[in-house]
């Protein structure tokens, strides 16, 4: 995703070292606010997540956990600040299941259990503000080395 070329050019003005301290600030930044998304149970857009698909003999009354309760926690969520780039990423085993609620795909439910195309949940992605997040930041930065 392209930042403003106004910001761009303010960022080539500063070494890659520096570049790569505010792109794991910015990193961080993004992982708490994907982190309340998906607490919340919101796709990027701010539609919210496809419900579950009930059970056939789950027992009434019986709380369950939310979707995705493990995947957002910095175990899983992690993040890296490069000169050129912030990338934010499901790491380990558990990037196998955040893909098949991402794009929509059909897995196996259980380890001998039948195949099911689960429902697009957009786990990671851009949401509204985050763009004037990230430009906040940026801004902040500069400024303060300015000073």
């Amino acid at each position: 995703m392209d930042l403003a070329p106004h910001l761009q050019g303010l960022l080539a003005a500063i070494g890659p070292a520096e570049r790569a301290r505010l792109a794991r600030q910015i990193a961080a930044d993004m992982r708490q606010r994907q982190q309340r998304r998906i607490a919340a149970q919101l796709n990027p857009d701010g539609t919210p997540y496809a419900p579950r698909k009930p059970r056939l003999r789950a027992k009434a009354g019986r709380i369950r956990r939310a979707m995705f309760a493990r995947l957002r926690t910095t175990r899983y969520l992690k993040i890296e600040g490069r000169a050129d780039a912030a990338v934010i990423a499901i790491a380990g085993r558990a990037a196998r299941i955040a893909r098949v609620h991402q794009y929509g795909e059909a897995d196996q439910v259980g380890a001998r259990g039948p195949q099911y195309r689960y429902p697009e949940r957009r786990i990671l992605g851009i949401a509204t503000g985050d763009l004037d997040a990230i430009a906040d930041r940026i801004v902040a930065h500069l400024s303060a080395r300015a000073l």
